[in-house]
């Protein structure tokens, strides 16, 4: 099977939680304002697929599922561009945490910023980009907008949309984790199409999409008020994708696969590692170095040890050149070998 196995699957997922929580500040906030956009992309098509009055008083399912399944276009481009979502950061910065890579203050730091960057940039996209775009202005597309929202935010009871979203972020984290463990392009967007469209087509709650839906409803006249909008929608969607990542996905397979009375090491002998990483780490500065006691020792230290995630660790830092072999593991490929030197970059 050309994927990577789910005990490898949740040593890149803590790799890149460990290389999120050390992006440079300003990388952090660019990187966590870009995914609101892109993922927003996802939810103008479906809300504009969604506008068929014909399908919504005859076949609602029919039309919600047809329009879900449009939805990951969204996610596909978040993965793909390695933004920082704040839905799935809540999976890689907890098991980073477990793993004893990360503080509780890197986890708090990069999960605040991204969630008020997946905001400010979902904002802009929703009035901008759509709104002042006149997108969803008029006719058909409009009521919907508001339908939407009012079904989002005042419909459902304030438990509901806690639990629903707990589903959502369950199945999102879950195609992340699959889109990790796939090793090419094709194969990492049928793995995030399937949880997404699922948990879209069943209606439950995603804080960041919301954050699109609702405002969207409330730009167009949808009996909602901001203060309304955050307590009823925002609060309980941002608890249950919180713990829909972290438990259900994040501390379950970390048990599972990382923790071990037999301390059993998770090794990479193939390649496809060091793109893994990089998808879904974000932008890390990218300067030459030479290592001359790195060669052979890709899956291990500088000593040539199999790394198994218990020893103290220099993490990479994107500020700075990669020094410790771990960072060595995550970034570099060999361009050329000479007199045992390996050139990376």
């Amino acid at each position: 099977m050309d994927a990577f196995t789910p005990a490898q699957t949740m040593e890149l997922i803590s790799r890149v939680g460990a290389k999120k929580s050390k992006m440079r500040f300003d990388k952090l906030c660019l990187n966590s304002f870009l995914a609101g956009p892109l993922l927003g992309f996802g939810c103008a098509i479906t809300l504009s697929t969604n506008a068929a009055p014909w399908y919504q008083d005859n076949a609602p399912g029919l039309i919600r599922t047809i329009a879900a399944g449009f939805f990951p276009i969204g996610l596909i481009l978040v993965v793909l561009t390695g933004a920082d979502l704040f839905t799935s950061n809540v999976m890689f910065l907890p098991v980073a945490f477990l793993h004893r890579r990360v503080t509780l203050f890197d986890v708090g730091k990069s999960a605040f910023v991204s969630f008020f960057g997946n905001l400010a940039g979902m904002l802009f996209f929703m009035a901008i980009i759509v709104g002042y775009g006149g997108i969803f202005e008029r006719g058909a597309y409009k009521a919907e907008s508001i339908a939407f929202a009012v079904g989002k935010a005042v419909t459902p009871q304030w438990h509901q949309i806690f639990l629903k979203a707990i589903g959502a972020n369950w199945l999102v984290c879950l195609a992340v984790f699959m889109a990790i463990s796939s090793r090419e392009i094709g194969s990492k967007i049928l793995a995030i199409w399937w949880p997404i469209t699922t948990f879209v087509a069943l209606g439950m709650d995603h804080v960041i999409a919301n954050m699109f839906l609702i405002p969207m409803g409330i730009w167009n006249g949808a009996p909602i008020t901001v203060g309304y909008y955050i307590w009823k929608s925002m609060i309980p969607a941002f608890l249950g994708n919180t713990l829909g990542a972290a438990l259900f996905v994040g501390t379950a397979y970390w048990y599972l696969y990382l923790t071990s009375s037999d301390n059993i090491p998770v090794e990479f002998n193939l390649d496809g590692v060091n793109t893994a990483i990089d998808e879904m780490g974000g932008p890390m500065d990218r300067r030459l170095s030479k290592c001359a006691s790195c060669h052979g020792t890709m899956n291990g230290d500088s000593q040539g040890k199999v790394l198994n995630g218990t020893e103290r660790l220099d993490l990479p830092d994107s500020s700075g050149r990669m020094k410790s072999a771990i960072g060595r593991e995550l970034k570099a490929y060999s361009t050329e070998k000479s007199n045992g030197e390996v050139m990376r970059v």
